[in-house]
């Protein structure tokens, strides 16, 4: 019976590729802080900008984006919201 995905050779190499690039967190656009501890709310976590439960690939390095683990925990398995266009004006032509 294979085990966990993610701690396999290929995971942690495309996890070791995204930190290395020392990118901002792609939700909230702050610097990440590569240094810290796993556990620290602002260190680096590897997200997928499709998530896995709706059909996001796991090795998939287009899918991989940085996080802070706060974003990503708080990002759960939602996809990110398409942004909004302007309200359109009503005209009072009729």
């Amino acid at each position: 019976m294979p085990g966990n995905p993610r701690n396999g050779r290929p995971y942690r190499r495309l996890c070791a590729w995204l930190r290395a690039q020392h990118l901002p967190c792609w939700l909230c656009g702050h610097n990440i802080g590569y240094d810290l501890d796993a556990r620290h709310p602002l260190s680096f976590t590897l997200d997928h900008e499709v998530p896995l439960s709706r059909g996001g690939r796991l090795l998939d390095p287009a899918n991989a984006r940085p996080a802070h683990r706060r974003c990503n925990s708080s990002k759960g398995n939602r996809t990110p919201a398409p942004p909004k266009a302007a309200p359109q004006r009503a005209s009072r032509r009729w």
